[in-house]
């Protein structure tokens, strides 16, 4: 994970701001938890970057709808034969900077995925064979793989459409076709947008802030005294009863995987039945209960989000602390929990103290600051045993167990082959029989309207959160 230097941790006031003549706007304020480390995820992990900005500042030429099919967006219409796509993009598009946009950014972008980018989920732009701009605005993509999968996911973050004046701009000014710019980015604060005037789709009628608070009563509390218009992903569901009539309450699913996980690389977990038994000793019907109200979903323990058309619902390991005890053959191994300073991770962390000590481990529990010593120490430098984080990017099981170098450290060939096949649920199986990792639950995601806000499908089927959705 990219580190930002101490002199990027103050405010960063951007051109466009001083390019507005008009005076102050009305605005929409929405309420988030988990802040983005920075802007640039073609280089960073993470969701916080993209539901920020893709959507609102990058666009794609397909958008995946409610139902999770890609629809057009950018391109205005495609022909497929066989696995070559045959894009027909819109004439009226620009950048924010004026910029027409082209088959030749289009092109430019894709390629950038493929050559360029650092972001693990890089590897979704792998099935691409070649790119061919036939026109100022048609491009031709032929893949070699699941092309199904890779249209999808030309849908999410590693579909943004940018263009060669893009990149120097990435971490600080972000420059693309959507509703917004980035006017200012407070860096564990807020990311203040202003709305474009001179959008394709016409002008926004509200500027927009993403205000990001660690402790999710001071995001109620934000909203109740009308500093928030939208609280989106409320981390604490106990707080749902207390709140006064008129704030409406949704709750949808996501793509949280709320994952433990165990270091495959490193003792006691690079033993299989070390992990299995971690398994077996884990009650999430109890961690669903007291972290989320019950209002989780139960995958079985494995990493696959409801809305996945290769979700089966089958449990793979049901709480049993017998058959746990009986894998660790009087073994207590030591093992330490890297937890994010996260609500949702403390609580269930006690829980797991609790279940796994009762089978045998010797466990400790250490607290680190999320995003920058997580991002640092687990994800990046993999120097842990066993941490905790929801992992939300959409349809992700190939960046998480498709890849040894990942920071779980799975290493498998045979998973490997089958996602390289498109055979989802044949690799599923097999990352749950090697216990490579334990979704404890599927997180929901719980969001609260103030008076007269409407707009948002609470249900998450992409890594995007529009904000020129919100209505007031």
């Amino acid at each position: 994970m990219r580190i930002w230097p101490l002199a990027a941790a103050v405010a960063l006031t951007l051109p466009l701001a001083a390019c507005s003549g008009a005076g102050p706007r009305d605005n929409i304020v929405v309420a988030a938890s988990a802040a983005p480390a920075g802007l640039d995820f073609t280089t960073t992990g993470g969701a916080a970057a993209p539901q920020a900005l893709v959507g609102n500042v990058y666009e794609t030429l397909v958008r995946i709808d409610d139902t999770g099919t890609p629809v057009p967006h950018l391109a205005e219409s495609w022909d497929r034969d066989g696995e070559t796509f045959t894009f027909h993009l819109r004439d009226d598009v620009t950048f924010s900077d004026g910029t027409p946009f082209t088959a030749d950014d289009a092109a430019f972008s894709i390629d950038y995925v493929k050559h360029e980018w650092t972001n693990g989920l890089k590897a979704q732009m792998d099935p691409v064979v070649d790119t061919r701009v036939l026109g100022e605005h048609t491009l031709e993509v032929t893949v070699d793989g699941d092309a199904d999968a890779w249209l999808w996911s030309m849908g999410t973050l590693t579909g943004a459409m940018m263009t060669p004046a893009s990149v120097e701009r990435l971490a600080t000014n972000p420059l693309g076709t959507g509703p917004y710019t980035v006017d200012r980015f407070d860096i564990g604060e807020k990311i203040t947008f202003t709305a474009r005037e001179d959008y394709w789709a016409g002008p926004v009628e509200r500027d927009a802030v993403m205000r990001y608070f660690d402790d999710p009563v001071s995001a109620v509390n934000a909203l109740r005294v009308g500093d928030a218009d939208v609280v989106w992903a409320m981390q604490a569901p106990q707080l749902i009863d207390t709140l006064p009539d008129d704030i409406r309450v949704e709750v949808g699913t996501t793509n949280g995987e709320v994952l433990l996980s165990m270091n495959n690389q490193r003792a006691p977990f690079d033993d299989p039945d070390v992990r299995r038994a971690v398994a077996y000793a884990v009650d999430r019907q109890a961690i669903n209960d007291v972290v989320y109200n019950g209002l989780a979903t139960d995958t079985g323990g494995a990493p696959v989000p409801p809305t996945d058309p290769w979700f089966t619902g089958r449990d793979y390991y049901p709480f049993d602390p017998d058959k746990a005890r009986e894998l660790l053959a009087g073994r207590t191994p030591d093992i330490t929990i890297t937890v994010p300073n996260l609500p949702y991770a403390q609580t269930a962390s006690e829980l797991l103290y609790s279940q796994l000590r009762d089978v045998g481990f010797k466990v400790r529990l250490d607290t680190v600051e999320f995003p920058a010593v997580w991002l640092s120490e687990v994800h990046k430098g993999h120097d842990y045993q066993s941490s905790l984080i929801a992992h939300v990017e959409p349809r992700d099981v190939p960046m998480l167990f498709g890849n040894p170098d990942y920071y779980l450290g799975y290493n498998s060939a045979e998973v490997q082959a089958d996602i390289a096949a498109g055979d989802m649920a044949a690799a599923i199986d097999q990352i749950m029989d090697d216990a490579a990792a334990l979704t404890l639950v599927n997180a929901p995601n719980i969001v609260l309207y103030a008076p007269g806000v409407t707009g948002l499908n609470p249900n998450v089927v992409t890594d995007s959160l529009r904000l020129d959705e919100v209505e007031k």
